[in-house]
């Protein structure tokens, strides 16, 4: 390797050069205690030119050095000439072998290095000796990360959205996946409920000839979410239920029916009754649940009278 130590004045250094920025960590108040007490321990890389500096490794601790209002700092130096394959190469093994990458990191390393590698199982050789054992399979998916939308790529940071899920909404409008953001980070639901929800308003805005966006910004939806008397969870249930009824409302209408005569049936303890999905079918469930024969003879009783019921007969009908 063609660097040597040097002592760097930080008006030299170019910050508004990102071009080998690997780290989506911005926070460095961490590294100003430690690096104000101990000093700077694992030296950054720097690649020299004509009239300035480009950071290769250690953009938060040159940054804390910044704030700590230091005028210089040791570094080690890279020759103008160096290869920017070789720059690239530094700068993910100095992340991926200090810590393990989050998924945009990873996306931005793979970005850098797909410039030089298009065959796809090369590319993840090359990974690999860099710290970053990446499936071809999974570099596809990951490629395009780090130029998403902001608001996708904090969600995917901030894990209130799955790798699946972002790859959903990146297919979509900016402002629509804006929109399925702002429910997503307030309800932190799972993955199933958040393409539930998804599909439900996809499917509505085209039942109805509205943009998703439309769907997503309806004033009901708009003040369920921002209810502060309901917790994430009543939000999510009564959201669901809303889409639901919009989506589906010939079922969301039987629902509404068969709930209104289950009531009245006034079940006994150990029955339970099981709808048909979507009532798509006319078969309904009849559970049971007891543990002893006495428990079994009381519950042939009150099965007889749920045969005389009137409110079992409208349910059926």
């Amino acid at each position: 390797m063609r660097f040597r130590k040097k002592i760097v004045d930080l008006s030299q250094i170019d910050f508004s050069d990102d071009a080998f920025r690997i780290t989506t960590e911005k926070q460095v108040d961490d590294l100003m205690l430690s690096i104000n007490h101990v000093g700077i321990l694992h030296l950054p890389l720097l690649l020299e030119k004509k009239a300035s500096y480009t950071i290769i490794c250690g953009f938060r601790r040159i940054e804390a050095c910044r704030r700590l209002n230091w005028s210089k700092l040791e570094a080690m130096v890279l020759d103008p000439d160096t290869m920017r394959l070789k720059c690239i190469k530094y700068a993910i093994a100095d992340n991926a072998f200090q810590r393990p990458l989050n998924l945009i990191e990873r996306s931005r390393s793979i970005e850098l290095l797909s410039d030089f590698f298009k065959d796809i199982n090369r590319l993840s050789e090359e990974l690999s000796v860099l710290g970053l054992s990446e499936h071809p399979s999974m570099i596809k998916k990951l490629k395009g990360l780090c130029h998403l939308p902001e608001p996708l790529q904090n969600s995917i940071l901030s894990n209130t959205i799955s790798l699946a899920m972002v790859l959903e909404l990146a297919g979509m409008s900016e402002d629509d996946a804006k929109g399925f953001i702002k429910y997503f980070n307030t309800l932190k639901l799972s993955l199933n409920k958040q393409r539930e929800i998804v599909t439900m308003v996809k499917e509505i805005a085209m039942r109805e000839d509205k943009t998703i966006l439309q769907v997503i910004e309806e004033s009901h939806l708009n003040k369920i979410l921002m209810n502060e008397d309901l917790d994430k969870n009543q939000k999510a249930h009564s959201i669901r239920i809303y889409l639901k009824q919009r989506r589906f409302p010939t079922i969301a209408s039987v629902e509404k029916s068969y709930e209104k005569y289950r009531q009245k049936l006034n079940l006994e303890r150990g029955f339970k009754l099981i709808p048909p999905t979507n009532f798509e079918s006319p078969t309904y469930t009849l559970q049971l649940s007891f543990n002893n024969m006495t428990q079994l003879k009381g519950l042939k009783t009150a099965f007889d009278a749920l045969m005389e019921n009137p409110y079992l007969k409208n349910i059926l009908d």
